[in-house]
């Protein structure tokens, strides 16, 4: 299985990149609290993965801390969480926020993220209440003077992320309605998560 990727950032369309390594492009899955801290293209990176195996497919999710995998794996063991809302939980907040919903058992805040109801919200809070308190802190990830400049986009690459996080077409449309054409992607994907995932 394999743990952990280190290779060139060759393409980064959210939520999916590809590194390359040893002459290998993987595609990897990222929550949009990992995207924001990627190199620009060409550079060198590295994720801690976690990878899933079927009878018709290997994936690969990609995260930039171990605390961040860790909280994703805990988050696939609930009842009715697969990867897809796995991803879209921590592109909506990152692990200490989610902590706090948890453990404040903010069924509001956990509802608004897209494939989750009230009665998955609750099942979130019954089955991790306590758990990701244990988790390291992402200080790393949390602080703005460690974030990289994704490169220049356009609301178009803005919309087709939150589409593929799970928001509807109404919703997505709605988030970059006021957004510049020529909006940076990991700025314009950070204002419409926090749109749509109001505390």
């Amino acid at each position: 299985m394999i743990g952990r990727l280190a290779g060139t950032l060759i393409e980064k369309q959210p939520p999916q990149i590809v590194i390359e390594t040893n002459g290998v492009g993987y595609e990897v899955d990222v929550p949009m609290s990992t995207f924001y801290v990627l190199p620009h293209t060409g550079q060198p990176a590295s994720l801690f993965i976690h990878m899933v195996v079927r009878e018709d497919a290997q994936l690969l999710y990609g995260f930039a801390t171990k605390p961040e995998r860790d909280t994703f794996r805990s988050l696939i063991k609930v009842s009715g969480i697969g990867a897809k809302i796995a991803l879209a939980i921590l592109s909506g907040m990152n692990t200490d926020e989610l902590a706090q919903a948890i453990a404040a058992e903010d069924l509001v805040r956990l509802a608004k993220v897209p494939g989750i109801g009230k009665k998955t919200a609750e099942r979130l809070v019954l089955e991790l209440r306590g758990k990701l308190n244990n988790l390291p802190i992402m200080t790393a990830v949390n602080d703005k003077s460690a974030l990289f400049q994704a490169p220049v986009s356009n609301k178009d690459d803005v919309h087709h992320a939150l589409i593929a996080l799970g928001y509807s077409e109404r919703e997505a449309s709605s988030a970059v309605k006021e957004f510049a054409t020529d909006v940076d992607v990991s700025d314009g994907i950070r204002r419409a998560l926090k749109q749509l995932v109001k505390i």
